[in-house]
């Protein structure tokens, strides 16, 4: 399959977040407003205004940041766009922000997320029990379960580059 061309760049000042996007990785409008303005939000960008992805990060602590959400259009999914993305994102934070760790979490259903992560270089680090089914109005079903638990990776990013495996 073809390489399709992509952008990853920065949301602008004043671009409306792609709720649309974000709501892929989390159902909640109130969880994605309760973090979305202290992140810094990346997009996957075909050509201008074709948003097909997108990633938010959270500064956590010093040095660290959170990977707190991140999609892709259904219509692009399972094409390496999520991957390259979630790259970028490690790149430019790691340089930008001098952050030598990166956190991630996904549900316990997520396989091709926990895969991908993994891929990455993401570590699991610990589970939060019954996350979902406690901090969500509707239970959330994927690939044949439901989504109960909180799954947490983490990552060293310092020096990014010495870290890129699984390409």
């Amino acid at each position: 399959m073809a390489e399709i061309d992509v952008w990853i760049r920065t949301l602008r000042a004043a671009e409306p977040a792609p709720m649309d996007l974000l709501l892929l990785a989390d159902p909640s409008v109130d969880v994605i407003e309760s973090y979305l303005s202290r992140s810094i939000v990346y997009v996957a960008e075909r050509v201008p205004s074709d948003i097909i992805g997108v990633c938010a990060v959270l500064p956590t602590r010093p040095r660290t940041m959170e990977i707190v959400n991140v999609a892709v259009s259904e219509a692009w999914q399972q094409r390496g766009i999520g991957q390259r993305m979630l790259r970028a994102v490690m790149e430019d934070v790691c340089r930008k922000h001098r952050v030598s760790r990166l956190e991630i979490a996904t549900g316990n259903s997520s396989f091709s997320q926990l895969r991908l992560y993994q891929k990455l270089g993401f570590r699991m680090s610990h589970i939060e029990h019954d996350f979902f089914v406690q901090n969500y109005a509707e239970p959330i079903f994927e690939n044949g379960l439901q989504c109960r638990d909180l799954v947490h990776l983490w990552r060293d990013v310092t020096p990014f580059a010495e870290h890129s495996e699984a390409r």
